[in-house]
């Protein structure tokens, strides 16, 4: 977890200057009634992270891969609308069954597996992820009662998206990292 850390912390120090000017400039255009959203919130991801990679003067286009961020985004939606998720609870831990078909099947067990892997130890919570049938299983074991009565208001989904790691780990991708390795 320190390593992946510390990845994060490397890859996003030169951007930042970048990304704070592009927050101003957005604050800018909305001010003077221009518009500032990309549209879809896919797109509007990619053209986020598209400026901070051409704001970046240390940005190594030859390995950038714009394309590994849009099958990442397309994992997300999937998981996010189209998996059916059921919980069960046992033994100060929560299990979560999720399935889906087709491509969903595959987004979920590339997004479950991955997010286990980065999680795993994150504030005392265990992580434990395995392949099923229809999709994938994680089982998450919080360290006192307190977590697991955070972990049932979040439930599956909010999980996932728990802290803003989500946006480093997209610009991770793009620049061509394998922030899952």
């Amino acid at each position: 977890m320190k390593q992946i850390v510390i990845s994060i912390l490397l890859c996003l120090a030169a951007p930042l200057a970048a990304a704070q000017e592009m927050d101003h400039s957005k604050h800018m255009a909305a001010m003077n009634g221009m518009p500032v959203e990309g549209g879809q919130s896919a797109f509007a991801a990619i053209q986020e992270i598209v400026g901070i990679l051409e704001n970046d003067p240390h940005t190594d286009w030859s390995k950038v891969d714009i394309e590994a961020l849009r099958q990442h985004l397309i994992d997300m939606d999937n998981v996010t609308l189209r998996a059916a998720v059921t919980a069960s609870e046992q033994d100060g831990a929560i299990t979560f069954d999720v399935s889906g078909e087709g491509p969903v099947k595959s987004s979920i067990q590339r997004m479950v597996l991955a997010h286990a892997m980065t999680m795993n130890g994150a504030d005392g919570w265990t992580y434990e992820a395995t392949e099923t049938t229809t999709g994938a299983r994680l089982t998450i074991t919080p360290p006192d009662e307190k977590s697991l009565v955070k972990l049932r208001a979040l439930g599956f989904t909010g999980i996932l998206a728990q802290g803003m790691h989500h946006q480093m780990h997209h610009l991770m991708i793009a620049r061509g990292m394998a922030p899952h390795h």
